[in-house]
């Protein structure tokens, strides 16, 4: 499905966690790492279509995150042509974009990078926000400028608000942490780390 101008409606994903650290996925048998990404189905809304993708990429449900902002308009990126199949050469351009922000709910052990039967990802990892652009093919890296900047408004937009909820009293981070213990455990969960699908697993074709 592409526009008049030959751009396919597509969603970009960037994931938040309690420390607004980003959700980083290694692409399969890749050096490179982007954020999850997809096209938009016929008869699908954005927000349909990235809550699916979400799934399929990462194994997480809506259950398992908030959604705190999108990007006012499309953001688009040209895919050089031997990037592109023969077949629709001259008539594909590229993606055109809406990008979500989400904030993690769940734990680091709901995420499933095999839940499709052709995984995007073979590793992830949280990283800092501002990713470092030069991991990321060179084509995308203008998007991926263009969104985390425009969506930086609402993680600062929490941090204030979190500001003011510690200013007010002492919460908890997480529910039914109720002692030193558990909560030693969580921060042991959560810790950030690559996470690699196993090796002796059928790799995807």
């Amino acid at each position: 499905m592409l526009d008049r101008e030959g751009f396919r409606p597509n969603v970009g994903i960037i994931l938040l966690n309690a420390n607004n650290e980003v959700w980083w996925g290694k692409r399969v048998r890749e050096h490179s790492w982007q954020f999850p990404q997809g096209g938009i189905k016929y008869g699908e809304s954005p927000e349909q279509a990235m809550f699916r993708e979400l799934e399929e990429e990462t194994g997480l449900l809506p259950e398992h995150v908030k959604v705190i902002g999108r990007t006012r308009d499309w953001l688009r990126y040209e895919v050089p042509d031997h990037f592109i199949k023969r077949e629709i050469r001259g008539h594909y351009r590229g993606q055109k974009q809406i990008w979500f922000l989400l904030r993690m709910l769940g734990r680091d052990c709901d995420v499933n990078l095999r839940a499709s039967n052709h995984p995007e990802f073979d590793a992830w990892r949280w990283h800092e926000y501002w990713v470092p652009l030069d991991v990321v093919i060179e084509f995308k890296r203008g998007v991926y400028q263009l969104a985390l900047q425009e969506l930086s408004r609402f993680v600062h937009r929490t941090e204030r608000l979190g500001t003011a909820r510690q200013a007010n009293g002492p919460a908890k981070l997480q529910a039914g942490l109720d002692t030193d213990t558990d909560a030693e455990k969580s921060e042991i969960e959560i810790a950030p780390a690559i996470v690699e699908l196993p090796a002796a697993q059928d790799k995807p074709e």
